[in-house]
């Protein structure tokens, strides 16, 4: 009689599915970013400002993976498009569409995205250096690129959009490495916060893996030692 393990029979969840919990860690991480759009920040000639919201996206990603960390942004730039003063500065979606920084506003979306699943690439283990690397690719040249776009849009030039990233560049490197530092505990604490892209081999009913190897290492129908003789 074949004993079937629960774990090979019940259904998996599907990626897209959000639970209460999901939903709840969404809600915080957009509260999140809307906060650290209050804490200040420092205008350029050019119109864009520094702030610390690109921190909150980097955190979103890292924290929550890409489907908790894109929602959780997606809450956030709704919310600001449908008029709350929750961008830095006080200002809303509408008006950060209608100025310089629109490219990077734009960009939170797709900068959380590509955090989020490098992220979820590399885990279930988080490292520091991984994760500092992928935070600087989507927190910061992604978003770069998004923002150089936007103001190329505009009529400025490619080489002075390129150059209005210039004074962003040490900033962004630290909210990288913060972002990073502040991930490794979480995911220490709470393992299983993003589900891994790569799979575990899957185990089959009476313990055995699809390759006829059974959870403790030994084949399928037979033990470690062969033949008894």
């Amino acid at each position: 009689m074949t004993n079937t393990s629960p774990d090979a029979t019940a259904p998996r969840p599907r990626w897209w599915t959000l639970d209460l919990s999901d939903l709840t860690q969404a809600a915080v991480f957009a509260a999140l970013i809307a906060v650290l759009g209050l804490v200040g920040q420092f205008n350029l000639t050019a119109g864009v400002p520094i702030t610390l919201q690109t921190l909150g996206v980097m955190l979103a990603g890292a924290v929550l993976g890409p489907k908790k960390g894109t929602l959780a942004v997606v809450i956030f730039m709704v919310l600001a498009l449908a008029g709350l003063p929750i961008l830095a500065g006080g200002r809303t979606g509408w008006v950060s569409l209608n100025s310089p920084t629109a490219g990077f506003f734009v960009g939170f979306l797709p900068a959380v995205i590509v955090i989020g699943v490098l992220t979820a690439a590399m885990m279930p283990k988080y490292r520091v250096a991984g994760g500092i690397v992928i935070n600087l690719i989507g927190g910061m040249l992604l978003l770069y690129a998004f923002g150089v776009a936007g103001l190329m849009i505009r009529g400025t030039s490619f080489g002075a959009a390129l150059a209005v990233n210039g004074p962003f560049v040490l900033g962004d490197i630290a909210k990288a490495v913060v972002a990073a530092l502040v991930a490794v505990p979480v995911h220490r604490g709470r393992p299983g916060l993003i589900a891994p892209l790569r799979s575990a081999p899957r185990t089959e009913a009476g313990g055995s893996r699809a390759d006829g190897t059974k959870a403790d290492g030994t084949k399928a129908g037979g033990s470690e030692s062969g033949s008894d003789g």
